[in-house]
């Protein structure tokens, strides 16, 4: 390992040198307090930045044991220091002047959710940190700024550490305060099962968000008042008495009037799957993490997937227990995405009737009058509701607004009136009983087959290099075939994307073998991450890449969205 006098003097030496002169500079650094690795230089000032990573020896940081000896507190601390360090970047950047991206500092920008990433690592045994991140290296032009780039390593690039990666510069109680949350957070996670929820939103949330393109609270928003009907009290660890309301499992059906906060309830529930940070105002929306959104998808390819639960008897004579389309149905795709969802293990379905097929979802009496049940071949998702939870635990929440057809199957029916949730079960029982009732099906239907058995393409273990490039939260492009994603709405960052990129190429080269069906790739790609960080499945020879972490369900959306897949 070099010393930082060593690189001082070589900035000096390649100062005025044409730009690829930078790349004498890799290597690693020992500094007073950290040792610091430059670990990809940019081809040109205008190229993607420089990777450089900091790593701050445990003893040396001095953070409590505390904050990072569970797993689920070292999540949120490491979101924390990231969240830390991007604020003492961004105050640094670009105070080293240049052309092109000269005398960027950046790290991974977080959102409101707190997701495990590669920007920043926790030795849960030593303390140590390891923070990642990108620079510009200065230029003037395309040669070499050697006096800006001192300024970054030596001036500004210490400071930010100092600030953000050192307990002496932190406030105790700030970080002990994150610690608290996320015990709370978890132990309300751990409790839904108990209690018979799938869904907890306490008293006091706030849920509706400053913009359409803002997941920021919206300021003087009407916080959340759980019903007495469907109120709840939990015993926090740390925060003690809580009260709110229980979403049971089962099936629970949203009402009310346009611009009343149904669909808003609904996106909180979609993201309460992940924790939050304090102040998002859904701190304490928690939603059973395996948790899916349910919704068409017209366009999207499936691959070989079991639809008999909903769709029969094509006229076409196609097989749909074995159904494959490059160009799906409102319905079909919605079909498709049920069973994908039992596939990945959900257990709740989220449902928007805005966003869903409407002949994927009901069919009215006089539409089964006028054409009878055989002639049509898909057998709505109002007949198999009920079966989901009975056979396979499944519970759904559903927003309606204009069918009340769902009032006879719902177990709990809650009207949202002007942002403000009203238990209304009794009600629009009583109501529903001088409408019939849909006639349903008889019979349960056969489990889906979920045997799916991807083959490896031969050009991604052919040693070629494998293009890949992350749209936002949109997609992936791998080798010119694009993923789609944007209807996969649980997505709440694009690293999370970048990372599955990563795990359909991991798995591609190093899993896939035809004789592992789908849900035993994603366990070993799991058990990989789980073992070994998400940094495993990068395979990157300049730097790891900007991840954070999907989830199960995320990983199944993906490998089932990918054209390119085998099967």
């Amino acid at each position: 390992m070099k010393t930082s006098n060593d690189l001082r003097e070589m900035l000096k030496r390649i100062d005025h040198r044409g730009y690829p002169a930078y790349k004498d500079i890799r290597g690693r650094y020992s500094f007073p307090q950290y040792i610091l690795s430059v670990d990809h230089v940019q081809g040109d000032p205008f190229a993607a930045p420089s990777k450089l990573s900091v790593y701050v020896d445990g003893r040396t940081a001095g953070f409590p044991r505390r904050l990072y000896d569970e797993r689920h507190r070292r999540i949120a601390f490491q979101d924390e220091l990231t969240r830390r360090f991007g604020r003492q970047a961004e105050r640094a950047a670009f105070k080293a002047k240049g052309s092109g991206k000269s005398g960027l500092i950046a790290v991974s920008r977080c959102g409101q959710e707190v997701l495990e990433r590669t920007a920043c690592s926790i030795d849960p045994e030593s303390g140590s940190i390891t923070m990642r991140f990108e620079v510009g290296l200065p230029a003037n032009g395309r040669t070499i700024n050697g006096r800006e780039a001192e300024k970054i390593m030596f001036q500004l690039l210490p400071g930010c550490v100092e600030e953000a990666l050192l307990f002496r510069k932190s406030d105790e109680k700030q970080l002990m305060d994150i610690a608290d949350l996320t015990d709370d957070q978890q132990y309300i996670r751990g409790a839904l099962n108990e209690m018979g929820l799938c869904a907890f939103v306490a008293d006091g949330s706030l849920l509706p968000r400053e913009s359409g393109i803002s997941q920021r609270p919206m300021k003087d928003g009407i916080r959340f008042n759980a019903p007495e009907e469907l109120k709840v009290t939990l015993e926090l660890p740390h925060r003690g008495r809580l009260s709110g309301m229980g979403i049971r499992k089962g099936i629970t059906l949203i009402v009310g009037g346009g611009y009343h906060g149904k669909s808003t309830l609904l996106k909180a529930l979609e993201l309460g799957v992940y924790d939050h940070i304090a102040g998002d105002g859904r701190e304490y929306v928690i939603t059973d993490g395996d948790a899916v959104k349910i919704r068409a998808e017209d366009g999207r390819s499936i691959r070989q997937t079991d639809i008999s639960m909903f769709i029969n008897d094509l006229p076409n004579g196609k097989d749909t227990k074995k159904f494959s389309t490059a160009d799906a149905s409102g319905s079909t795709s919605q079909a498709a995405n049920v069973v994908e969802g039992m596939e990945a293990g959900a257990s709740l379905f989220l449902i928007d009737e805005d966003t869903s097929a409407t002949n994927f979802m009901i069919r009215d009496e006089l539409m089964q009058r006028v054409i009878h049940r055989d002639m049509e071949p898909i057998t709505p998702f109002i007949d198999r509701i009920r079966e989901l939870y009975d056979e396979y635990g499944i519970s759904t929440v559903i927003v309606a607004g204009s069918s009340g057809a769902y009032f006879h199957v719902a177990d709990t029916i809650i009207q949202m009136d002007r942002y403000v949730p009203r238990d209304i079960t009794e009600y629009a029982k009583r109501e529903a009983r001088s409408t019939p009732a849909v006639n349903g099906v008889e019979e349960y239907a056969a489990a889906p087959d979920l045997d799916r058995r991807p083959e490896p393409s031969a050009v991604f273990r052919s040693g070629e290099r494998i293009k890949m490039k992350t749209m936002g939260r949109e997609a992936i492009s791998i080798n010119r075939e694009t993923i789609d994603l944007r209807y996969v709405e649980q997505l709440a960052d694009s690293e999370q994307v970048t990372a599955l990129g990563y795990c359909v190429r991991y798995a591609q080269r190093n899993i896939l073998d035809g004789k592992k069906t789908l849900s035993q790739v994603v366990d070993e790609l799991e058990g990989i991450i789980k073992k070994q960080g998400l940094a495993a499945i990068c395979e990157s020879r300049s730097g790891i890449a900007n991840m954070a972490m999907p989830r199960r369900q995320e990983i199944f959306a993906c490998f089932d969205r990918y054209r390119g897949l085998r099967l």
